[in-house]
């Protein structure tokens, strides 16, 4: 089994990058999102839900992620939490299973900043992309997965996402094994990761 942790700033191509390589690996490929883990506000009202900081590492229950990753690790299924952004809560009814897989991806803004989770990590990569393009992703999924409007987006951008980013994900960088520039359509730095993953695996 190989863990492999994505990390980058908010809408640096993360997503695409792990779509990519779930295409070149022929390897089953369970895809853990830190999203999932973000903790339950549910004791809040909803006012002050939407104001939290999600771009703070103290917002993810690091605990949950890590010990379930242990639990993979060891052969055991575990219950992945479902999190929804519109009201900031976990489902409590519902869980995700997810079994164990030759490979498992970690992917997430700030898994990189928790050191218990990056010893759990066998390769770690970093996406970077330019702050202009990740703002403009921003603003088109925020739109259009999470019910925002410009104006809140670009607020929140500039109160939160923004400086979060230069305080604790573009400093976690230097954690990484590999750095893929420009996110999935880097063709050159996907080949060469795919071919790190494979020799990890043996393949």
């Amino acid at each position: 089994m190989l863990l492999i942790g994505i990390a980058g700033g908010s809408g640096s191509g993360k997503t695409t990058v792990v779509q990519k390589l779930k295409e070149r690996l022929s390897e089953h490929i369970v895809v853990i999102p830190q999203d999932s883990y973000y903790k339950d506000l549910g004791h809040l009202e909803p006012d002050v839900r939407q104001a939290q900081n999600f771009d703070h590492p103290n917002s993810i229950d690091w605990e949950l992620l890590v010990e379930q990753l242990k639990e993979l690790k060891a052969g055991h299924a575990v219950e992945q939490p479902i999190y929804s952004y519109l009201t900031c809560t976990r489902d409590s009814l519902n869980t995700i299973t997810v079994y164990p897989a030759p490979i498992i991806i970690v992917e997430g803004i700030l898994i990189f900043t928790c050191e218990k989770l990056r010893e759990q990590l066998d390769i770690m990569v970093f996406v970077d992309a330019d702050d202009d393009d990740r703002l403009s992703r921003i603003v088109e999924r925020d739109i259009v997965e999470r019910g925002k409007t410009v104006q809140q987006v670009l607020r929140r951008y500039e109160k939160t996402v923004k400086p979060m980013h230069i305080q604790f994900i573009a400093p976690s960088k230097r954690y990484a094994d590999i750095i893929v520039p420009q996110g999935g359509e880097n063709k050159v730095a996907i080949n060469m990761l795919t071919a790190t993953i494979k020799t990890a695996l043996g393949d």
